[in-house]
């Protein structure tokens, strides 16, 4: 059901959706993509939050990559094409493609989380990505949410290549730190957010004792792949 916008934010929605190239004939989802939890509870529940399109973008996003890699690479497998989606959808690049866009400006936050910088929070900005999807699947239907997510991720696809993301991260780092140092390795849980159903984990690896990179998943074992791939980054450029 729709709800009352201000005029200044209709304004703002109406720049955003020409920015991302989207026509809304319902404004109003949009505006909930784009709503904080934190905004809601301060508002003691009159203007709905982003959760429920988060949970439904979610599944569009996961739809519309895979159908552009099983098109894009014929002849991967399953296990490649996996994998390759989980690259291509990672916490980090959603995050990231979510301030190509600037969603984060236009994210209605509670006065705690935005002072504690939740606009450019990574989990603030991947689930805001993924509910403006859901937000564009209800106004526009599968088409349009489709063409969208291919526009998005587009200038991350290049990146999807078999001979890297076919990897186990955890695998190689540990392996690289053998050859290289003997040192120890080690993950460590240091966050985590989201509903029971929708869980997200932050983990950190640690090299010798000293943290060398962060990661985000859904589950535990994908946070520390991803930490591993980001400790990986940090050492070929150390």
């Amino acid at each position: 059901m729709a709800h009352e916008i201000s005029k200044e934010r209709r304004a703002a929605l109406v720049r955003l959706s020409a920015h991302i190239g989207v026509s809304f004939d319902d404004l109003s989802l949009l505006d909930e993509a784009l709503t904080h939890p934190s905004y809601t509870n301060e508002a003691k529940g009159t203007v709905p939050h982003n959760e429920r399109l988060e949970f439904l973008g979610d599944a569009v996003l996961e739809l519309a990559s895979s159908t552009y890699l099983y098109a894009s690479y014929p002849d991967c497998t399953e296990g490649e094409l996996t994998k390759m989606r989980a690259s291509l959808v990672q916490s980090e690049t959603l995050a990231r493609l979510a301030r190509r866009l600037d969603l984060g400006s236009y994210l209605q936050l509670g006065r705690g989380e935005l002072l504690g910088g939740g606009a450019d929070r990574q989990n603030n900005l991947e689930n805001a990505f993924e509910a403006v999807i859901g937000a564009v699947y209800l106004d526009g239907g599968w088409e349009t949410a489709r063409d969208y997510v291919m526009r998005q991720l587009a200038p991350e696809a290049p990146l999807v290549q078999r001979s890297y993301v076919a990897h186990d991260y955890k695998t190689t780092l540990q392996e690289h730190i053998q050859q290289k140092r003997r040192a120890s390795v080690a993950y460590e849980l240091i966050g985590e957010t989201g509903p029971d159903h929708d869980k997200r984990f932050t983990t950190r690896v640690l090299i010798a004792g000293q943290a060398m990179g962060e990661g985000t998943g859904r589950s535990k074992k994908e946070a520390e792949q991803q930490a591993a791939a980001a400790a990986l980054r940090c050492l070929k450029h150390s």
